[in-house]
C-alpha cells in the first residue's frame, strides 16, 4: 500500500527537481490541476493512470522508488531508459537479414588455448533489454 503523505514528499522532491510548480506539472503529465493539488494534500491517493503518467514524463523517475521511496531519484546514471523504438517493423526485417548460415559460420571459431584465454579477459560492454511495448533499457558496467 502506498503512503499518501510520503508519496506527497516524493512528488514535490521530483516537482522541486525540474523546478516545476503544481501547475506546469499538471500540464506536463496532461492531468488536471486539481489532481496534484488533491495528492499534494494527501485528500486523494494517486491512480495507477496518475503514477504511468509521471514515469512516462519523467524517464529518470525510479517507479519502486516514487511508490515505496526504496531505490534511487534520478535514476543512477549507469542506468538509462530510452523513448519507445518507433521503427519496430525495420528492426524484425533487419534480424530477419541474418540467415542461419551467418550463425552457423560465426559459430565456427577454433577453441585453441588462446581463443580461450581471450574470452576469459572480455568485458561486457553493455546490456540492452527490450520489452514488448517497444521501450528498453541499456545498463552500463
Amino acid at each position: 500500500m502506498v503512503n499518501s503523505d510520503q508519496f506527497s514528499k516524493r512528488l514535490q522532491k521530483v516537482m522541486d527537481e525540474y523546478d516545476l510548480n503544481a501547475t506546469s506539472f499538471a500540464d506536463e503529465i496532461d492531468v488536471g490541476r486539481s489532481s496534484i493539488s488533491h495528492i499534494l494534500s494527501g485528500r486523494n491517493k494517486p491512480s495507477l493512470e496518475f503514477v504511468m503518467k509521471i514515469i512516462a514524463a519523467f524517464p529518470e523517475v525510479e517507479l519502486y522508488w516514487l511508490l515505496n521511496g526504496k531505490g534511487s531519484f534520478p535514476k543512477k546514471s549507469a542506468e538509462t531508459t530510452s523513448a519507445p523504438i518507433k521503427n519496430t517493423t525495420q528492426l524484425q526485417a533487419d534480424f530477419d537479414l541474418i540467415t542461419h548460415d551467418d550463425v552457423k559460420s560465426k559459430n565456427n571459431i577454433p577453441h585453441d588455448d588462446s581463443y580461450r584465454e581471450t574470452e576469459k579477459n572480455d568485458q561486457i560492454e553493455r546490456i540492452v533489454i527490450f520489452y514488448k511495448d517497444g521501450t528498453f533499457k541499456n545498463f552500463v558496467p
